[in-house]
């Protein structure tokens, strides 16, 4: 495998997609018993005691203040998991170390209590079931998509993303841990900046990292930028990490807005944007993905496995 000597933009990502787009458009997914309230930014399903359930973040057309919900499938919808509890956050993501569920998602306040500014941050649960999760870690203020996975040693890795003068508009970062204990806001800050991923003027995110059966690193993320109207453009997008060289491979779009079915949206500058939730590899070469939608609508989407030439070329 090759690894990354130079950034490419999204325009020569999306030039080098033509060739390689999914056989079907992707589908809406239908959540009700939620008012009418929007669920976007979905994970990928994950099984606690036997049930399927899906993490989403639900909330207002008109308003930034989000809420995770648990949902199960009847058959023909998804709808809000009884009994389960739900958080004042956005964007979830879960996955599971040392036999534990570690949850997370972003949590937005207010600056010194002013109405009209608003502070973010990454903030991370525990527990043995989604009933029982504690607070445990929270990012530095102003950071979303930190991520965690747990290595072929046992170790954690964490993929970070800096802005401002580190990371301008969003790069991704990585380090290693021993323990849960040692993620603080203090590792995530000295996580090393992965090389040449992104040109100055774009950004991008970790949504779920994978553990290949080689011992690196299949990321799930996206790639995002501005267009001359400041509309924003996001691409669900993957690439290959080696946590021991700490070095990737080039980064892939998976797949984009066309890929799926037309439908609502949040706001005109949001209609191209598709934002990766999860993904279930399965054992006939493809994948299926979980996305955001014009960050309105949550769909599914079945695409080539991209993390399969990452075994195959190790």
């Amino acid at each position: 495998m090759k690894y990354n000597i130079s950034a490419e933009s999204c325009e020569q990502l999306m030039e080098e997609f033509k060739n390689n787009q999914p056989f079907e458009k992707g589908k809406r997914m239908l959540f009700i018993n939620v008012g009418n309230k929007d669920v976007y930014n979905i994970t990928a399903p994950f099984i606690i005691n036997g049930e399927k359930i899906i993490a989403g973040r639900v909330e207002n057309r008109d308003s930034e203040y989000s809420q995770i919900m648990f949902f199960t499938f009847n058959g023909e919808a998804w709808s809000p998991k009884e009994k389960a509890p739900v958080f004042n956050l956005q964007d979830p993501f879960v996955t599971g170390i040392n036999n534990e569920i570690i949850f997370g998602g972003v949590e937005v306040f207010q600056k010194n209590n002013d109405r009209t500014k608003l502070q973010w941050r990454t903030v991370f649960f525990r527990g043995t079931n989604i009933n029982h999760l504690k607070l445990f870690a929270a990012g530095p203020i102003g950071m979303k998509d930190i991520r965690l996975i747990q290595l072929c040693d046992q170790r954690i890795g964490v993929f970070t993303r800096p802005q401002g003068e580190i990371g301008g508009r969003g790069k991704i970062g990585f380090t290693i841990i021993s323990s849960l204990n040692e993620l603080t806001e203090e590792t995530i800050e000295k996580a090393s900046i992965i090389d040449n991923q992104f040109i100055e003027e774009e950004w991008g995110g970790v949504n779920e990292p994978h553990l290949l059966s080689n011992g690196k690193i299949g990321v799930l993320g996206h790639i995002a930028c501005f267009d001359e109207n400041q509309n924003r453009h996001y691409y669900s997008m993957a690439f290959l990490f080696d946590p021991d060289l700490k070095k990737s491979s080039p980064i892939k779009i998976i797949a984009v807005r066309e890929n799926f079915e037309e439908g609502e949206f949040k706001r005109k500058d949001l209609i191209d944007v598709v934002f990766s939730g999860g993904l279930i590899r399965r054992n006939d070469g493809y994948a299926e993905l979980y996305a955001g939608v014009s960050d309105a609508q949550a769909h599914r989407i079945i695409i080539p496995d991209p993390f399969l030439e990452y075994e195959k070329n190790s």
